[in-house]
């Protein structure tokens, strides 16, 4: 497969958003997406704009004490959000039973997907945030056939 990716600046917080909201409209489970970048990169926020893009109305939170938030929408059955930042160990994975959230109608974004070492499924896309001057810079990487085609999709 021929690596699709792309990088944006995001140069605040509103962009970021966007960004998250932009891609909704196009977005199609199953699919897995890694989130990654420094703490306050802008994973949570991301998240928060796809969630708002896809109609979820209400408050988004980060799951970094609950390990995952469950969201029902109208286009697909669930979005869960997964914050791994707080596993003393990959093992934490599977003894939360987290592979059982894994479904052909839901998408599935991991925060600090190295904690979950080789318990987690492979990402179809990575979002990488990086602090970036006042901004930030986006990096979306394509890694599956089905991440390629969603982010192409999205890009086109």
């Amino acid at each position: 497969m021929d690596l699709a990716q792309t990088t944006r600046f995001l140069p605040d917080e509103d962009a970021t958003l966007q960004l998250g909201e932009s891609w909704a409209a196009t977005v199609m489970p199953p699919l897995v997406v890694y989130l990654q970048g420094d703490l306050g990169a802008g994973k949570t926020t991301f998240t928060r704009g796809l969630l708002r893009g896809a109609g979820y109305k209400g408050a988004v939170k980060s799951p970094t004490y609950t390990i995952v938030e469950s969201y029902p929408l109208p286009r697909f059955t669930l979005l869960h959000h997964f914050d791994l930042y707080r596993f003393a160990s990959p093992e934490e994975w599977q003894d939360a039973g987290l592979d059982d959230l894994f479904a052909s109608n839901c998408l599935c974004l991991i925060e600090w997907p190295q904690q979950g070492g080789t318990f987690i499924p492979a990402a179809d896309l990575t979002v990488m945030l990086e602090h970036d001057g006042t901004g930030r810079k986006c990096t979306l990487t394509a890694h599956t056939e089905k991440g390629k085609k969603s982010l192409e999709t999205w890009l086109n």
